[in-house]
């Protein structure tokens, strides 16, 4: 096991290309161990999508890793399509691709909208889930959303200058509105400088310090357009929980371990919402890593996620 820091780059001994319904295909990958331990990694947004490091929290040797890009994200296809895309679609891919892989019960492992997908499915399918590992956790709840778009002036100020900037005076009272309308607008001179304000804003605030090259990841045009346009459509139907939302449910799940790991001045997804979900979840242990933002790359982030995720494999696997 490496000390505190990302297993060895790795490529996938497995992919594919899964149809689902209202015409999306979902790419997966499997990595690591196949007779491994199955862990199923869910990536953040909505939108965007799973990359090569995603594969490095886990040790090939023990883990039998699941990769996927949902609805709309990544290489799964078509790009940044809004039809028939909710958390409820997605919950429903999720059990298609574990029928299809044959796994009868998967580690779940999410950071930030991915902890919101985890804890949706677990809550929907617990007996198929072994634990959970989540980060910078994101419930999805009104005034969470209303943080985002706005309470994060309090601290990056700037950056937030730079996000309404992109909205005339008239469209700054609706802010979310404003951006979907542009993030849909068939005509890209409307909507690519719109996904590039949306993404550049939540890139900048990720870390605790600046960080070049997490800024430039979120400003790729494909991550962009498909972050922003998932990202506001989920938040303009209230991520599609239910309206007890995902604490309502917890119940359900207060037996599976868990592992929460939460940076301190995370300001995407701020702490709050981890002491909530930790305190009202029997099973779960939470760890407060006091020099990290939101970012899972951050290096505090990334040494508290790969023993969480070899804490619940030496727990005994749920």
């Amino acid at each position: 096991m490496p000390r505190g820091d990302l297993f060895p780059e790795i490529g996938p001994y497995e992919t594919g290309f899964l149809p689902l319904s209202g015409g999306h295909v979902m790419y997966w990958e499997q990595v690591g161990n196949p007779a491994g331990l199955p862990a199923l990694f869910l990536h953040g947004g909505p939108g965007a999508g799973a990359g090569a490091v995603h594969r490095r929290f886990f040790d090939p040797t023990q883990w039998r890793v699941v990769i996927f890009d949902q609805r709309g994200a990544g290489r799964s296809r078509p790009g940044g399509c809004l039809a028939e895309n909710t958390t409820a679609h997605l919950v429903a891919d999720i059990e298609t691709l574990r029928r299809h892989l044959g796994i009868e019960r998967w580690l779940l492992f999410g950071g930030s909208w991915g902890s919101t997908l985890a804890l949706a499915y677990a809550e929907a399918h617990p007996a198929h889930v072994a634990g959970c590992v989540l980060r910078g956790v994101f419930l999805g709840r009104k005034h969470e959303v209303a943080w985002f778009l706005h309470g994060l002036a309090h601290f990056f100020p700037d950056a937030h200058a730079a996000f309404i900037g992109h909205l005339s005076e008239a469209e700054r009272a609706d802010v979310l509105g404003a951006y979907l309308r542009r993030l849909t607008d068939p005509d890209p001179a409307i909507h690519m400088p719109a996904a590039r304000a949306w993404s550049l804003y939540e890139g900048s605030c990720s870390t605790l310090l600046p960080s070049p090259d997490t800024v430039s990841a979120f400003a790729q045009d494909r991550t962009a357009l498909n972050l922003a346009r998932i990202e506001a459509h989920y938040f303009a139907h209230d991520l599609f929980l239910p309206p007890g939302g995902l604490l309502a449910g917890i119940g359900r799940i207060s037996h599976i371990p868990a592992e929460i790991v939460q940076g301190r001045y995370d300001m995407i997804c701020p702490p709050e919402t981890a002491y909530t979900l930790a305190s009202a979840w029997r099973g779960a242990r939470l760890t407060v890593v006091s020099d990290a933002g939101h970012s899972a790359l951050e290096p505090g982030i990334r040494r508290a996620l790969i023993a969480a995720v070899d804490r619940l494999r030496r727990y005994g696997f749920g």
